[in-house]
């Protein structure tokens, strides 16, 4: 278990900034290891935006500071940030990886990416009450709304893992290949995943396609 409670590279909560953060955001919140995941992930969901199009393969663009200070980012850096937030305060995590059916998308992401399957869809899983409970808090509530999808909650007792229908009742997100847990980010491994998945996005296989935009955006 020990493992899971680690500071490295990627779940870097020894950062001052993100210190300072996870201070903030624990003000006032009871001892009670539930209330403080509760509140630390509603911030991660909504203080980061979503943006898949801000993917880049530099390994400093996974971690939880970097997720923190860019101000958006997408599922694994912001399933990161909540795993290295509850790593500080003593609530190990680990990192979830599976592929998705429609994801929280637009048709110029899908035209983008030449796929409606979503390679590598992040989440974090929390060790509370002697047991691991699955977290995902990818899509801030803003977005949410626009897609009209419910907020995913987290109650810290139950898995939250994904908006399965719209409000209207329509099926909307579906695992399709589950990757495993890793108690750090398997850097080399989601890299090769994505560029075997999007190969068109690495036309010189050094660095890949950029679209300066975001989801929200696309749906204005």
């Amino acid at each position: 278990m020990e493992r899971y409670l680690q500071p490295t590279a990627f779940f870097d909560y020894e950062q001052p900034e993100l210190k300072a953060w996870i201070a903030r955001q624990l003000t006032g919140v009871p001892d009670d290891p539930v209330e403080q995941a509760k509140v630390l992930y509603l911030a991660v969901r909504d203080s980061v935006s979503y943006n898949p199009y801000v993917f880049r393969t530099d390994p400093r663009t996974f971690s939880a500071s970097y997720a923190l200070t860019n101000g958006e980012t997408y599922c694994i850096p912001k399933a990161v940030l909540l795993g290295a937030a509850a790593r500080s305060i003593g609530i190990p995590s680990r990192l979830g990886l599976a592929d998705v059916r429609n994801h929280l998308s637009s048709p110029k992401l899908i035209e983008w990416l030449q796929s409606d399957i979503f390679r590598m869809h992040g989440f974090i899983e929390l060790y509370l009450n002697g047991e691991w409970v699955k977290a995902t808090p990818a899509f801030n509530r803003q977005l949410c709304e626009m897609m009209k999808v419910e907020p995913l909650e987290f109650d810290g007792v139950h898995d939250s893992v994904f908006q399965e229908y719209t409000e209207s009742g329509q099926a909307h997100m579906e695992y399709v290949n589950d990757h495993g847990l890793f108690d750090d980010v398997p850097h080399d491994f989601i890299v090769a995943g994505v560029r075997a998945a999007y190969s068109h996005l690495f036309p010189d296989q050094e660095k890949e396609q950029h679209f300066d935009g975001s989801l929200e955006e696309d749906l204005k």
